[in-house]
């Protein structure tokens, strides 16, 4: 993973954790029946986006909530429906746009707490399972449909959704596609293919599909990468491993140049931004937490 110098060591630190008032814990719930072996979780977060005024919102799965984290680390229920939220990224326009796994994209008013679908389906045949989302600087929503899929079935999806409502399938051989994010230039789309431990590189062409699509950089352990993140800045790609407890920094050259440790638990399922203040934000799904770091020494 690295040429000459090894990874430099970034340590971080707990901003904030889930409040005992919204952990619901000895809580059964259908999403941890299927992904945690019936093993009862009080939260399992996800999907960091800071909005305009540097809220940070996340989604807890298993429950359909949505929180907004304040700057001083004060959480507040947005909303709650029957879903499981995954990916979150916040539009142009302020709007919430969530990957829900159970219901397709969905749309959230951060004011009012209400929740809309936006697409649910393609063809009237419904998805496998969407996961994560980006949103392009011209709008156009690329997501990921993943289900159960990995190496022994390898059909998970990516889509684009074009501000126009067509919709395209970009692949459909994925084995278990997650986090996504485009670089500076909009012109490659990284994504974590997590049952195969990789990230693939995934060039756009002009005429708005894919080519020579490639493996950017594998890695191992039970589970695999993420959620992902770009510095525009530096041109470096923020890799969340959901089981070795890091994220990875990856240049150009697919090179990992740091790594970045939780202080809380291995679970590091996805990341953000915030580049004014040079921090990067991560979700600690196995304790609750929400983790930052300082990345303006990388």
């Amino acid at each position: 993973m690295y040429l000459e110098q090894p990874p430099k060591l970034v340590p971080s630190r707990v901003f904030s954790a889930m409040p005992d008032e919204f952990r619901r814990r000895e809580v059964r719930s259908a999403w941890a029946d299927a992904n945690k072996g019936g093993a009862p979780v009080d939260c399992f977060i996800e999907g960091p986006a800071f909005d305009r005024d540097v809220n940070l919102y996340i989604v807890d799965i298993p429950f359909g909530r949505i929180f907004r984290i304040s700057p001083d680390g004060t959480w507040s229920l947005v909303a709650e429906y029957d879903g499981w939220p995954n990916g979150l990224k916040i539009a142009g326009d302020g709007h919430i746009l969530v990957a829900d796994y159970m219901n397709g994209l969905m749309e959230v008013d951060p004011q009012s707490g209400a929740v809309r679908p936006l697409l649910r389906h393609r063809n009237s045949e419904s998805f496998k399972g969407c996961n994560d989302l980006h949103i392009a600087s011209n709008g156009d929503i690329y997501f990921t449909d993943q289900g159960q899929t990995g190496l022994h079935d390898p059909t998970g999806r990516l889509y684009c959704l074009r501000p126009d409502g067509r919709l395209d399938c970009l692949i459909a051989s994925g084995p278990s596609p997650n986090g996504l994010v485009l670089d500076r230039e909009e012109a490659v789309l990284f994504v974590a293919m997590t049952r195969d431990n990789s990230i693939w590189r995934v060039p756009l062409t002009k005429d708005g599909g894919v080519a020579k699509v490639g493996r950017f950089s594998s890695f191992f352990g039970t589970s695999g990468p993420d959620g992902l993140t770009f510095d525009p800045k530096r041109h470096h790609l923020f890799v969340a491993h959901a089981s070795l407890g890091h994220v990875f920094v990856m240049q150009a050259n697919g090179e990992c140049v740091a790594r970045i440790k939780s202080c809380a638990g291995p679970t590091c399922t996805n990341v953000a931004l915030n580049l004014a203040a040079d921090m990067l934000v991560v979700t600690e799904s196995s304790t609750g937490s929400v983790l930052i770091a300082d990345i303006g020494t990388i």
